[in-house]
């Protein structure tokens, strides 16, 4: 049998990572109904503890991205991993609004916006030409994870209580943490940034996280990756906190059934649109330059209708055929999200560019639970659903926008470098 080489080995450790990172997100969607009851505070009160957490992510993205592309990224890695699953374990404590705030918001939220700029710039450096691949057979963990701590979680929340569900994966991550601080090479960067460090030493000046901001959005495409991720991040942010909520009280779901229902047909199928488009993107990269940002088009003009789909059916098995459909094209637009961007940045800088961007997203995403959270309380959650699938469309025009006004300027031949 072939043995296994280390750049997969890699993506293997850190799918199990993601696949926490992402499971412990999910919890606190799915047992909403019985935080609600036991510490009794409202939907505006739970939209704001997912809405601060998102926020918290935001502001401390780009700091990471920063880290990653300058300190031992294996290091960040476990630190974050540590971090977010201590944060999840302190949540299953809680007892007041507060302690939510501490331990979900900012400790969780905190510690996991350290893993992904960090975790990506690793994958990006060990896989060249199967860069799409890997990246999305990491991203294929986020659909696990959200999908089976869904169930897992409604399950002991029913049986067990919800304090339990927190407890157990916190547990799961911090014994995960030891494993990636065992078998997680200390990889170093590329021989051209080492070389630009080396300049930096020799006198040439050192360079600031202002001078990284500046070389980042000197790329004019990256304004328009971002705020289109921006749209899109405030869709996923949306349709995870309140879409167990939703089949729960429309159509009368246990709380399994809803953590299971709400993401089962999305991720599903969002699996084998990732894969399509890594697959399609790998292949006709070296010969269609913009090929990734099509992708990404294709993905959130076409996911669109779907999700207008699921905010108007009343019947439960057209509403799964919409969101598996959906979540095919979300699939796609996945599948290229940080390949695209690292298409307009040299290596020297793509982590800090992940982080740039991740903040843009996630700022813009932090609104969505308290919004819906609003519209849900004055006009019902149809209504914040469909507010969703017009922010699919607006993200495909911005990067159709990106694509036709400056891709070509900022298209960076790597293979020449």
């Amino acid at each position: 049998m072939k043995r296994i080489t280390y750049p997969w080995q890699l993506v293997i450790i850190l799918w199990f990572a993601y696949f926490l990172n992402q499971g412990d997100r999910q919890i606190f969607n799915v047992v909403i109904p019985l935080i609600k009851a036991d510490l009794q505070i409202n939907d505006v009160q739970i939209g704001l503890v997912a809405t601060i957490f998102t926020f918290v992510y935001g502001i401390l993205v780009p700091v990471a991205g920063f880290a990653g592309d300058r300190l031992r990224r294996k290091w960040i890695i476990f630190f974050s991993l540590l971090i977010f699953s201590a944060g999840t374990l302190f949540t299953g404590i809680s007892n007041g609004i507060i302690l939510l705030i501490v331990f979900r918001s900012i400790a969780t939220g905190g510690g996991e916006a350290f893993y992904y700029p960090a975790a990506t710039s690793l994958l990006g450096q060990l896989h060249q030409k199967t860069r799409a691949t890997a990246m999305s057979i990491h991203q294929t963990s986020l659909y696990a994870g959200i999908v089976a701590s869904g169930f897992i979680a409604g399950y002991i929340g029913e049986n067990y209580g919800w304090r339990m569900a927190f407890l157990s994966f916190g547990v799961i991550g911090i014994l995960w943490a030891m494993v990636v601080l065992w078998k997680v090479r200390d990889t170093p960067m590329p021989a051209d940034v080492k070389s630009a460090e080396t300049n930096e030493r020799a006198g040439e000046g050192s360079v600031t996280f202002v001078e990284t901001v500046k070389a980042v959005f000197s790329r004019r495409t990256v304004y328009f990756l971002s705020l289109a991720f921006g749209c899109m991040c405030f869709v996923n942010v949306g349709y995870l906190t309140w879409m167990p909520a939703y089949l729960y009280e429309k159509f009368g779901m246990s709380l399994s059934e809803a953590g299971l229902h709400s993401t089962l047909y999305h991720f599903l199928f969002a699996f084998f649109g990732v894969m399509a488009g890594a697959r399609i993107s790998d292949k006709l990269a070296f010969k269609r330059k913009q090929i990734r940002m099509e992708i990404e088009i294709a993905g959130l003009l076409f996911g669109a209708p779907f999700i207008y789909w699921i905010s108007v059916t009343n019947d439960t098995v057209w509403m799964y055929v919409a969101m598996g459909l959906f979540g095919f094209f979300r699939g796609m637009y996945d599948s290229n999200l940080f390949a695209a961007l690292f298409d307009v940045m040299e290596p020297r800088y793509r982590a800090s560019s992940m982080g740039i961007m991740l903040a843009f997203a996630f700022i813009i995403g932090a609104l969505a639970p308290v919004v819906l959270g609003w519209i849900k309380t004055v006009a019902g959650l149809e209504q914040g659903i469909l507010l969703l699938s017009f922010l699919y469309l607006v993200g495909a025009v911005l990067v159709f926008t990106g694509l036709k006004s400056c891709f070509k300027k900022n298209y960076y031949q790597e293979m020449n470098h």
